[in-house]
């Protein structure tokens, strides 16, 4: 699977309706974990409307740091997590989900579909450039 076929995946999974933010990047990534889907949906339930509906930390970016801890078996972690949220923050102007929404400012910076997208091609980039 491409880079853009797995974010693609990822950004249907959120509009299906199937996923939150956080469910769609770990369940995208589920081939590259060895963590069943099943598994990968119910350890990311709660991170949905921003951490725990909270409108904080962006689901998808929390997401983006599971993947990171069993990519990495959970070595070094904080520092591909630190990257994946700048680029992250790069693509989208922010990491808070009620800042990407635009609830204080009545701007939407990034569809939550694309924020799952931009998860997912922030991680693949973190990581293919960490192997290069």
């Amino acid at each position: 699977m491409t880079v853009e076929e797995r974010a693609e995946n990822a950004a249907q999974l959120k509009l299906s309706g199937a996923c939150n933010c956080c469910q769609a990047v770990t369940r995208a990534f589920a081939d590259t974990v060895g963590v069943d889907e099943e598994t990968l949906m119910k350890m990311s339930a709660g991170f949905a409307v921003g951490m725990g509906c909270m409108e904080a930390t962006c689901g998808s970016l929390i997401g983006a740091g599971m993947i990171a801890g069993l990519r990495t078996d959970g070595k070094g972690t904080p520092r591909y997590t630190r990257e994946i949220l700048a680029k992250f923050k790069e693509m989208c102007g922010a990491v808070a989900c009620k800042d990407l929404k635009g609830i204080t400012t009545g701007k939407v910076l990034c569809e939550c579909h694309d924020c799952v997208k931009n998860a997912v091609l922030a991680t693949e980039q973190v990581f293919s450039a960490s192997n290069n």
